[in-house]
């Protein structure tokens, strides 16, 4: 039966982008459950209408762009990369509140899917839009509690008619379509659009963004390591986020002033409300361990975050 009314919702969906999409349609695919879906959807309703682009801001994680491209060219889906992290770090530089960070990311990607919409002549641009996007985006009498990027993000000045076919969705729903369509991300743990930007909180700067694509790498080892193990549940999201935070600390006989690195796991069904995950100790200390030593001289503290959501939210911005 559950089966049934997932079939059901595709083919609708399917058959709501028939209806809207009656010329050439660009879509931003970052690789993640929401946009992928919303690329397969839209690739089934319009076919080579449909532009799937995947824009390297530079705040991809380890090896993200590689995976992206190998996954669609699997599906049979052309994707074209467009490598911006010049041009985003430009447009983000000094910049370091939360909201403004995100307004100024979604302005970019707007901006770069108009470029190439002059190169393929695109009258729509798809997304992958979710229930959670929207609500948290704040409007009406809604307060904003995070300006998600492809909402409270965009420009006010789009010259493309968005499309979202996923806008009334859950994050949970949209996970049971990908398991339906057969699509190899759907289990993949949630990861926020403006990526690493709003997981290094204060400067963007290239080598900060470097040491958190780490220390998410080395948390996502270790978790995924240790629940293979048994010995321990695998969060709903799990990562690291770097923080403008110095502290003094020692490596070997020489003192350090480095920052201080988070590391945040969390269990939740569709991302409106979580509550932080129980890591063991020795799984704590291991990822802690390998965090200093990596980013030896940069990073000398790591602490976890034991904060619900709410009062708190699950990315730091």
């Amino acid at each position: 039966m559950i089966l049934l009314k997932i079939e059901i919702l595709i083919e609708e969906a399917i058959h709501a982008l028939q209806t809207k999409i009656d010329d050439t349609a660009i879509i931003a695919c970052s690789g993640g459950i929401d946009s992928t879906v919303a690329a397969v959807l839209a690739h089934k309703a319009v076919g080579s209408m449909l532009h799937c682009v995947y824009v390297d801001t530079g705040f991809m994680r380890k090896n993200e762009s590689e995976e992206v491209k190998e996954m669609f060219t699997k599906m049979g889906i052309e994707l074209k990369v467009v490598y911006a992290s010049q041009r985003f770090f430009a447009e983000l530089e000094g910049i370091t509140d939360p909201e403004e960070k995100r307004k100024v990311i979604g302005e970019q990607f707007i901006r770069v899917f108009e470029d190439e919409q002059k190169l393929c002549g695109a009258k729509y641009l798809v997304q992958g839009t979710i229930a959670p996007d929207w609500i948290e985006s704040g409007g009406g009498d809604r307060d904003v509690i995070k300006s998600h990027h492809n909402v409270g993000g965009l420009p006010d000045d789009v010259n493309l008619m968005i499309v979202e076919p996923l806008r009334e969705f859950y994050k949970d729903e949209v996970r049971k379509i990908a398991r339906e369509l057969k699509i190899e991300s759907s289990e993949r743990q949630p990861f926020p659009g403006p990526g690493l930007a709003v997981r290094v909180l204060g400067d963007l700067t290239p080598i900060r963004v470097e040491a958190c694509r780490d220390a998410c790498h080395i948390v996502e080892e270790h978790l995924q390591a240790a629940a293979a193990a048994g010995r321990c549940d695998l969060p709903w999201q799990y990562f690291a986020a770097l923080l403008p935070v110095k502290s003094v600390g020692v490596h070997g006989d020489a003192r350090v002033h480095g920052e201080t690195v988070v590391v945040r796991a969390v269990s939740s069904l569709d991302g409106m409300s979580a509550r932080y995950s129980t890591i063991p100790h020795d799984v704590l200390t291991e990822i802690s361990t390998e965090i200093t030593n990596k980013l030896k001289g940069q990073v000398n503290r790591v602490v976890y975050d034991i904060t619900h959501k709410p009062p708190g939210t699950i990315e730091w911005e």
